[in-house]
């Protein structure tokens, strides 16, 4: 079992910035990858950002060069730094550990909610 504890949502007005955070239980090297996903009102839950054991990290096209995925190994903590906020990226944003070994095993943060006005 992994869990999963996020912090940093909230209301912001367009332009500006916020840092979500999202701390794991275990070790992340015990990790496949962790990822920042995003469900809008109405809409299906999306993939905005990974990062994997390796470091190596994906950033949604919706968001390249506003949005930043980082990790502090020591806290097994992973970040989403989100700058020049816009309206449409409202959503609940949710921490996802991927721990499949053969099998698929995955986790989720609760949710965190991020409000954008314009």
């Amino acid at each position: 079992q992994v869990q999963l504890v996020e912090s940093g949502g909230g209301l912001v007005q367009a332009g500006g910035s916020l840092r979500l955070s999202c701390a794991a239980s275990v070790s992340i090297f015990r990790l496949n990858a962790m990822g920042w996903y995003r469900q809008p009102p109405g809409k299906q839950r999306e993939l905005v950002a990974a990062i994997t054991r390796g470091g190596s990290t994906s950033i949604a096209d919706s968001v390249k060069g506003r949005f930043t995925i980082s990790r502090d190994i020591a806290k097994s903590t992973v970040y989403l730094q989100m700058n020049s906020l816009k309206p449409e990226d409202t959503a609940v944003y949710y921490c996802n550990a991927d721990k499949s070994t053969g099998v698929v095993e995955n986790y989720w943060g609760q949710g965190t909610q991020v409000t954008v006005s314009s």
